[in-house]
């Protein structure tokens, strides 16, 4: 049934559609990265040729937040024949696991601090299975052609940026990493390693290698899965159950977009376990009786609003969105527009909700929801090639550098800790249980979005942890209500209200509002908030790019041209993604 529901969402973007035709661009999260993508794209590489790239670069210059040690997802939109694509690589539990994974001796629920370190919260990767997925079915390259750049940077090395230099601050280097890690990353008396220190990285360089040479296989089915296994099953903290065949038998995943309308705009991502897609839309489509274009950016209404919607669709997301092939996700009933309408005329542009709890869409099961985990090592870019052939892809290792577990240069991801680390709430089991070679619920948003015609006008993704969903509705209602550019759309000031009360963001607009936030109903705090975003936008003829100016990613033409945002008014440190 949840198939041919997706199916039948996503089918309005199958036909083709006349591509546009202007040069190809990237944006990256980071430059090293994007000049990656960039080379693949002269040499007559696709968008998926040039995203994979860019994944394996980021995975040297941004090890705090991605790597083959990590998964993702995957939008891709092929303009030959108008088929939109969406490929699953998030990280699995193994087969041993069961509700009370996260059970401590006491017969209690770890707190999610006491679950990350270790071997247990590490899921079988997916990353690398994504990248040969998206080659071999978009890629015009030879495989070994993708590795160079990021081989290159791995083996000559690459400076450490300031926001990079900020995280290695904040870790606990004693305890938290092994003594690799230590060494790599910060100076014989445990200081971080300043900014500028070109660090090197030769055990990654040689597997990337070996990976080139040998294929994805090499690393599912060769040494570094014994490697893997026996780090996450020796781990001093939290041992794992995993095995080899957990990883030999690891797939991506094809999944059947997730597509609505708003506005006359088509909006397409990732289907569950990704929860980034519909509760986008279940923002966006409560928020469309409301005039958001007459109220403008700079009104506090229109950002109440936007809160009261958010409240109400995280709520549904945290009740009903976990991975379809465990349990049964009532997506068609959570889009309906009755069941839209029912959740909108909750919200009143005069007060604040006194509660919020999630809806009883049709087809829901009986599930309880539970509180959601942090997520915060992530990262996102997007590629549009010379054919109109567009990429957008979100990838991850959960927290930053994961669970501090590292292999073979590259550190293991902690997605299991976005499962409910508790099973159960109120005598009911939740829907994002743990459960053996499940894929716990993400917040991951990678999006395409097409114009009335038809037509790619916006690809766009973010990291950021749960707030990534907030940070795309927000850059969507920019573009589509209050016709700001893609980057204006990103650099604006974000209210993140996934529950009562909420975060208005510090050094922004949204900060000046709060006495007027405050008038109706608004209980909010102010705080800087992790936030890194990256577009592409068909905009006056062309293909524009778009960065977070919190961050210090780019976008690149395909002649090297570099398009840096200006910082404005946000600040530049902020917490970790």
């Amino acid at each position: 049934m949840l198939q041919r529901t997706l199916l039948a969402l996503a089918l309005v973007v199958v036909a083709p559609v006349a591509a546009h035709a202007a040069p190809p661009m990237v944006s990256a999260a980071d430059p090293r990265a994007a000049a990656a993508g960039v080379e693949m794209l002269k040499k007559g590489g696709t968008a998926a040729d040039a995203a994979v790239a860019m994944m394996l670069a980021l995975g040297v210059v941004e090890p705090a937040h991605s790597g083959i040690g990590g998964g993702g997802f995957m939008v891709y939109y092929d303009a030959r024949t108008g088929k939109l694509s969406s490929y699953d690589a998030r990280e699995a539990a193994p087969a041993a696991a069961d509700p009370r994974w996260f059970f401590g001796d006491d017969g209690k629920a770890m707190p999610v601090r006491q679950a990350v370190p270790g071997g247990r919260s590490v899921g079988v990767p997916g990353e690398l299975r994504l990248m040969e997925t998206a080659h071999a079915e978009h890629g015009r390259l030879a495989w070994k052609a993708l590795f160079g750049p990021a081989t290159k940077l791995a083996r000559d090395g690459w400076a450490i940026t300031p926001r990079f230099n900020n995280f290695l601050t904040r870790m606990p280097a004693t305890g938290f990493f092994n003594d690799w890690a230590k060494s790599y990353l910060y100076t014989p008396d445990g200081q971080a390693k300043p900014v500028g220190t070109v660090v090197k990285n030769p055990e990654l360089a040689a597997l990337y290698d070996a990976i080139a040479k040998r294929g994805p296989d090499y690393f599912y089915v060769g040494p570094p899965a014994q490697t893997l296994v026996a780090t996450v099953n020796g781990a001093a903290r939290n041992p794992s159950k995993m095995t080899t065949g957990d990883l030999a038998s690891y797939q991506v995943r094809e999944r059947p977009p997730v597509c609505g309308a708003y506005r006359g705009y088509r909006i397409c991502g990732m289907g569950p376990p990704a929860s980034g897609a519909i509760t986008v839309l279940l923002i966006l489509r409560q928020l469309e009786r409301f005039d958001m274009a007459g109220l403008g950016k700079d009104s506090p209404v229109a950002w109440h609003l936007f809160a009261e919607s958010s409240r109400l669709a995280y709520a549904d997301r945290d009740a009903w969105i976990a991975d379809p092939d465990y349990v049964q996700v009532p997506v068609e009933g959570l889009l309906a527009s009755d069941y839209v309408a029912r959740r909108s005329a909750l919200i009143s542009p005069d007060v604040t909700m006194a509660s919020v709890t999630a809806g009883m869409p049709a087809g829901a099961p009986a599930f309880k929801a539970a509180e959601p985990q942090p997520e915060h090592g992530t990262s996102s870019l997007t590629a549009v090639d010379r054919w109109g052939n567009v990429a957008q892809v979100t990838v991850t290792i959960e927290s930053v550098f994961g669970s501090g577990q590292s292999m073979h240069g590259l550190f293991l991801n902690n997605e299991l800790t976005d499962f409910n680390l508790t099973p159960d709430k109120g005598g009911f089991l939740t829907a994002n249980r743990v459960e053996g070679g499940k894929r716990p619920r993400s917040s991951m948003s990678p999006l395409i979005v097409f114009d009335p015609a038809g037509k790619v006008r916006l690809s766009i993704g973010a990291a950021g942890g749960s707030t990534i969903i907030a940070q795309v509705a927000k850059a969507l209602i920019g573009v589509i209500d209050w016709k700001l550019t893609a980057q204006d759309a990103i650099s604006m000031g974000l209210l993140y209200a996934p529950r009562p009360g909420g975060v208005a963001e510090k050094g922004t607009h949204i900060e000046a509002m709060l006495p007027a936030l405050t008038a109706l109903g608004e209980r909010l705090s102010v705080a800087p908030l992790g936030l890194k975003a990256n577009a592409i936008e068909w905009r006056d003829g062309g293909w524009a790019g778009a960065a977070d100016p919190r961050s210090e990613g780019v976008s690149m033409t395909i002649d090297g041209a570099v398009i840096k945002p200006a910082a404005a008014a946000l600040q530049k440190d902020r917490p970790s993604e």
